[in-house]
This record gives structure tokens, sequence and C-alpha cells, in this order.
């Protein structure tokens, strides 16, 4: 049975381009049996596809990661009004039923944060309740992530999003202090009844994938899957 596993995120530069890329890399390091496939169901601009059809030999065309493209780096139901066009979601849908079908785990980068907008009607938390994701969140180190955390959690409750935890990430180089301050792990876990799986050091490469596996290998993966 293929195991899928959304990263999204408290907001668009949480970080979860990083999470998705140490995930593949801790998998194709210590499980290389495993077929992996990573996605990213809609991009707007560039950037997301291109960095993961450059770091991985994934046997995946650009359109096999990501099957809706728009030009403008805005909300995707701005991009496609820009653009006069429409956002297919069953061409998305087919595509992620297409890749569970050929790998054994799949990556699916979400955009955004969960109330980001896919549509006019719908936010990334319908689609991870209604294609059936698990997710797994991912909060920058920084002044506001208790509140920004809270509130992408009550969301997921309310929209039906099983979230399997949280990881947070130094999006710039982190003091002990600067993380224990902005991000208390105790304070959060009680605030919001989801468990912290570890802490993503600020990494100066982040295209380095023996040191994304090694971090990616010191959360609790366990609990991803």
């Amino acid at each position: 049975m293929t195991q899928t596993l959304l990263i999204t995120g408290t907001n668009t530069d949480a970080g979860k381009t990083v999470l998705t890329t140490a995930l593949a890399a801790y998998w194709q390091t210590y499980y290389p049996q495993k077929r992996l496939g990573i996605f990213k169901p809609i991009q707007t601009g560039t950037g997301d596809w291109e960095h993961y059809h450059q770091q991985f030999n994934l046997d995946q065309t650009p359109q096999d990661i990501t099957p809706l493209k728009f030009n403008h780096p805005v909300a995707p139901p701005v991009a496609a009004e820009r653009e006069g066009r429409r956002i297919e979601l069953k061409v998305v849908w087919q595509a992620l039923n297409r890749l569970q079908q050929q790998r054994d785990v799949v990556l699916v980068e979400g955009l955004g944060g969960l109330g980001s907008p896919v549509t006019h009607e719908l936010t990334v938390a319908d689609i991870a309740r209604d294609w059936k994701l698990p997710s797994v969140v991912v909060v920058p180190v920084e002044l506001g992530a208790i509140a920004q955390t809270v509130a992408t959690v009550a969301l997921a409750r309310q929209s039906g999003v099983l979230l399997k935890g949280i990881v947070l990430n130094c999006v710039q180089p982190r003091s002990a202090e600067d993380i224990a301050d902005w991000t208390p792990i105790e304070l959060i876990q009680s605030l919001t009844q989801v468990p912290i799986l570890g802490i993503l050091p600020h990494l100066a490469d982040p295209t380095d994938l023996s040191k994304l596996a090694q971090v990616a290998s010191e959360l609790e993966i366990e609990r991803l899957f």
C-alpha cells in the first residue's frame, strides 16, 4: 500500500520544500529499494518542480511532478484568472492517483499553508480532507509562530485533516534560546495536542542531500509513516 504524506506549513515560506527534500533524501539513502515519488500538485511561478527534477533521479517527468503550472507567482485562482485558464483539479487528482499506483512512498508538497486557496471555493485543507492526505505541518522558528501554529491546527481540525505532527524549521540561523522562546515545544504541544516531531536546523547548503538525509533521520519519522 502506498504511503502518501502532505507537507504543508503555517505560511508560504515556512520550509515545505526543505522538509520535502530532506524526507526524499532520507528515503533514497536509507530505503533505496522503496519506489519514491514527489508531487507538487499546482505550481505558480518557478522553483519547486525544477528543484526536485534537478536534485533527484525520480524517473518522473516534469508533468508527473507538477501536472498544473501557472506563470504568475500568486495564488492559483488569481494566476488562473490572469492567464485565462481554469484550475482543473480532476487532472491533478488523476496524476496523483497514477503516481500512487506506481510508487511505495509519495511526498506531496502543498502550496502555501492549509488556508491557502486552491480554487475560489476550496483551500489546501479541503483538498487534504477530500483526497485523504495525512499531513505534517512545517512551522518556521520566528516570532508569531505559536499563534500561526494554533490557527493552522484549528483549521485542520475544523476541516477534518489528519495531522501526523509538526516540524519546526530554522529558516534563519537560530540559537537554542531563540527556539525555546519563539517555538516552545511543550507549550505548542499543550495548545494543539499535536506532537512536535523535531527541529530542522538552518542549512547553509539546502541541496546537500547527505546532510538533508541525516537531519531527516533525527526526526520522529516513524510517526509520519
